[in-house]
């Protein structure tokens, strides 16, 4: 089964550039978007009915902000799409779709950079997320996690760590937080594949960044070290462009 999240920056926007066409070429099993910036009354017929998949979809109350989309091969057992906090779920950031084997999450965490508010919303954000994946985890749950996190968190996940680390995205708090939910018992699919630098998923398109591969890896696959076993393969599609992030993805069996 091959999984996919691609922080698409903009829904309609990508779609202009070949994103429907790389879809079913690529057909993967699952396909996790954020940032989709739209409504399903906006989007053209063939995005809302993608023939041979589920499409959940959880934009936010704000129009042309965040936004996220599950296409699935696979029907869900269920389908939510909030942690049952109204200041985090009106943002439209979260899906959690169920299966047999595994609840898979599809998550755009919050930016911290605008001011010190939004950067204490993103780790309330991190905090609310690990105490409800904590709490399916303790009922024996599989657990996916998959999207935008927002924050690299060594220093082999950005091109220039020294120049960024006073900047929201690799502060230590916010690293702090990605160990402590490793300690919890999750998994960095990538780096359990991967151990080289200049593998990154997010680039700078004011500065013309990607071409100099000047990036961050922000995007991510966690599972639970229980689940570890199953995933077979972790993989940053750099080459696919369209956005200011790039497609990430998973392959596991069943």
């Amino acid at each position: 089964m091959k999984i996919i999240c691609w922080n698409v920056n903009g829904l309609r926007a990508i779609d202009k550039k070949g994103f429907f066409p790389w879809f079913q070429t690529e057909s993967p099993d699952i396909l996790c978007l954020q940032e989709i910036k739209a409504t399903q009354e906006q989007l053209p017929p063939y995005l809302k009915n993608v023939p041979g998949y589920y499409a959940f979809w959880n934009p936010a109350e704000k129009k042309g902000y965040s936004g996220v989309a599950t296409f699935s091969k696979i029907k869900p057992t269920s389908v939510k799409t909030g942690f049952g906090r109204e200041d985090f779920d009106s943002e439209g950031r979260i899906l959690i779709t169920e299966f047999l084997e595994f609840t898979l999450f599809n998550i755009y965490f919050p930016n911290g950079k605008k001011n010190k508010e939004r950067l204490q919303y993103k780790l309330d954000f991190y905090d609310e997320f690990l105490s409800y994946t904590d709490d399916l985890k303790a009922q024996n749950h599989n657990i996916i996690v998959c999207g935008d996190f927002n924050t690299a968190h060594k220093e082999i996940d950005l091109a220039r760590p020294k120049e960024n680390e006073h900047i929201s995205g690799f502060l230590p708090v916010e690293r702090a937080w990605i160990d402590t939910f490793i300690d919890h018992g999750y998994v960095d699919t990538f780096r359990k594949f991967h151990i080289e630098p200049n593998r990154y998923s997010w680039w700078d398109l004011k500065t013309g960044a990607r071409v100099r591969n000047v990036g961050w890896r922000i995007d991510y696959f966690f599972v639970n070290k229980e689940f570890i076993s199953k995933v077979k393969n972790a993989f940053i599609l750099a080459e696919v462009m369209g956005s200011d992030h790039c497609p990430v993805g998973i392959e596991i069996t069943s």
